[in-house]
């Protein structure tokens, strides 16, 4: 029996801030440039005021709502887990969902108290996207927000990495993964950032525990995690935790590995704009491609696409127009 769902994912609400910077700004302002910094609020409230009038755009965002809305976009059918407040981000973010036809946990008349989570994603001429977040509500993301049957109801459960800086999150992710174990679900997992695998580590490897059916990352994190360098020592490593796994290479691709076999998959060359959301939307496409009939190298194929198209863009969002582009560019 086909499930209602192709993904169920778990992660950080947060409203994406998109604004321009320049190099020197990071300068100015102490902030470490190409790595997610975890922020309080007061801190993120001083950077927000120095880029006044710069900001974008603002949307839903964070790194598994990326990946649902990539599916989402793709024609996919995915269910969205987290925890927003009951101020103008928080309905903004529920707006999203609802417009995206993703299902969510989120009541839009019982919102949480408190204040939604905000990542100021700044972009520097390089197209590089250096992100300081406050987590707000999202902080204390638990247990008590999962949907056993939603993730019962899926193909694949799909966990953010980001939750396991947070002791609450991490408590869900473990939970979540045991639903999907005890129910026949494939676990999946992305990494999200070098730097929860450098400060996270061993809450990284909880998570893993004895294994996930898939995992993303790319080579730094494949590095950092397993304590070796360079991509054949790597892929080694990372085959003994997860069954398939795909390590996105920028510029170069991706190596996609279906459980037997190695698949190279070739890079969309674009001019980049924006990074934001880039493997976070590979993570979506190959998720689409594998729950619709896709061999793993179809699959990556799209996915390589579909992250060009966003690096090619401002946001992590692919509208109809782009997903035509990206349709024929694979030749479907």
């Amino acid at each position: 029996m086909s499930k209602k769902y192709d993904v169920c994912a778990i992660g950080n609400a947060l409203v994406d801030y998109e604004i321009e910077v320049e190099d020197q700004f990071f300068t100015e302002h102490q902030v470490e440039k190409g790595l997610m910094t975890l922020v309080d609020e007061d801190r993120q409230g001083v950077l927000l005021q120095s880029v006044e009038g710069k900001i974008k755009k603002k949307q839903g965002g964070g790194s598994a709502a990326n990946t649902i809305f990539g599916l989402a976009e793709l024609g996919g059918k995915g269910f969205y887990t987290c925890k927003v407040a009951d101020d103008s981000d928080g309905m903004l973010y529920v707006n999203d969902l609802i417009k995206a036809g993703i299902d969510t946990n989120l009541d839009p008349d019982n919102l949480f108290k408190g204040t939604t989570g905000k990542c100021l994603v700044m972009i520097t001429p390089d197209a590089e996207r250096t992100m300081n977040t406050y987590l707000g509500i999202t902080t204390d993301f638990s247990t008590k927000e999962l949907s056993e049957e939603a993730i019962k109801n899926s193909n694949y459960l799909f966990m953010e990495g980001f939750l396991v800086s947070s002791p609450t999150g991490l408590e869900a992710m473990k939970e979540s993964k045991r639903i999907a174990r005890e129910n026949g679900v494939k676990v999946s997992l992305t990494f999200s950032d070098p730097s929860m695998v450098k400060y996270f580590g061993d809450q990284m490897k909880e998570v893993v525990g004895d294994g996930v059916d898939l995992l993303f990352c790319n080579i730094e994190e494949a590095e950092l995690f397993s304590g070796v360098s360079g991509i054949e020592a790597a892929k080694e490593a990372i085959s003994k935790v997860a069954k398939e796994f795909v390590i996105t290479k920028g510029k170069e691709g991706a190596l996609v590995f279906d459980g037997t076999a190695y698949h190279e998959i070739e890079p969309f060359p674009t001019k980049a704009v924006d990074a934001t959301g880039a493997g976070d939307m590979f993570a979506g496409a190959f998720l689409y491609g594998i729950n619709h009939g896709q061999s793993h190298a179809q699959a990556g194929r799209l996915a390589s696409a579909a992250s060009s198209a966003v690096v090619s863009k401002f946001g992590p969002r692919l509208s109809q127009d782009h997903i035509k582009e990206v349709l024929s560019k694979i030749g479907k």
